[in-house]
């Protein structure tokens, strides 16, 4: 595999923003704003994945969402292949979405009840006009036998296929039309813990195969270390820290993401880890603190961190931390 520094940059988020207005009980007070995503900026190499992680609330599937444009951003910038998809039309962006697929958490909740897999199957190839009609059926056949579903799958209904076959027509679907990119949004959480394994063997798998590029949401730190070439630790609708997978495992730079790791299980009862134990609730996104968003519950926080806010600034080599204290955590 190429080094991460010679590919090429596939999709680059700057400055990207997705604020969601509150209702308020009264005409005279200010609009409110639930800031879900606020002000991140990141790139994603081809061929490579990229996880998010972070507590529930963080941003994490708020940020797929607005990079697909199912909710539309309320500011910054999206680049894919170097184009800016945000200044697209509706007809362009739909052009465009053979190579932005999503793969979701619910794989029961995203496929259509009332349509066999043959139907989800051939709306897809249809929409995007990337399989002729007459060579449609063996293309099914085709996407079946690489998720590892039977022929006869093609003329049953949704609800006559467990959770991890249904999420595996749901990584054929996404196939279906040749992405470059698919976001997959807690594509693993809803599944039991063996068939998680054989999903995300199979994403391996396919992305070997098809040279695809992956951005995985998760909050299950032991499945982002099994798929992930880098890691983004999000916090209250900002980024904290990237790195590697390696180095943010081994050497974590940023006080919350110290927390998030010292949470995973250890399987081993002999072995006893120490587990940092944050102090008090995730503060509201509608009203966040000041300066450093994580001061109100970081042990290390001082009168700096309640004022002024840190930059995402690169602690060693593509390892970026959000905070002013990083050097003492090397």
């Amino acid at each position: 595999m190429q080094a991460a520094a010679e590919k090429k940059v596939l999709l680059k988020v700057d400055h990207l923003k997705q604020y969601f207005p509150v209702k308020t009980d009264s005409l005279f007070k200010p609009k409110a704003y639930v800031k879900a995503v606020d002000d991140i900026s990141f790139h994603l190499y081809e061929g490579e994945t990229l996880s998010i992680v972070g507590e529930s609330g963080c941003g994490k599937s708020t940020t797929g969402r607005a990079i697909l444009r199912l909710d539309e951003p309320t500011g910054g910038k999206v680049f894919f292949s170097g184009q800016n998809i945000l200044d697209l039309n509706k007809k362009e962006m739909r052009k465009l979405r053979g190579d932005l697929q999503v793969i979701f958490q619910d794989p029961f909740a995203s496929l259509n009840p009332r349509q066999t897999i043959k139907q989800i199957l051939n709306e897809a190839m249809a929409i995007q006009n990337v399989v002729e009609k007459p060579n449609r059926m063996s293309r099914m056949l085709e996407l079946l036998g690489y998720v590892g579903l039977p022929a006869e799958a093609l003329d049953r209904y949704p609800h006559e296929f467990s959770g991890g076959q249904r999420q595996r027509i749901g990584i054929a679907r996404a196939l279906a039309v040749n992405p470059k990119l698919i976001i997959c949004d807690e594509a693993v959480s809803a599944l039991d813990v063996s068939i998680q394994a054989q999903i995300l063997n199979l994403l391996k798998k396919l992305q070997h195969q098809f040279q695809l590029t992956f951005l995985f949401i998760s909050h299950d730190l032991s499945v982002v270390r099994h798929i992930s070439d880098r890691v983004m630790v999000m916090y209250l609708g900002k980024v904290v820290e990237i790195a590697d997978k390696k180095a943010l495992f081994d050497s974590p730079l940023h006080p919350y993401t110290q927390a998030l790791l010292s949470s995973i299980p250890v399987p081993n009862p002999t072995l006893k880890r120490e587990r940092i134990m944050l102090k008090g609730d995730v503060p509201s996104p509608i009203n966040p603190p000041s300066g450093c968003r994580f001061h109100t519950r970081c042990p290390f926080a001082t009168e700096k961190c309640k004022a002024e806010e840190p930059a995402l600034r690169e602690m060693g080599e593509k390892h970026f931390v959000s905070c002013h204290y990083a050097e003492k955590f090397r």
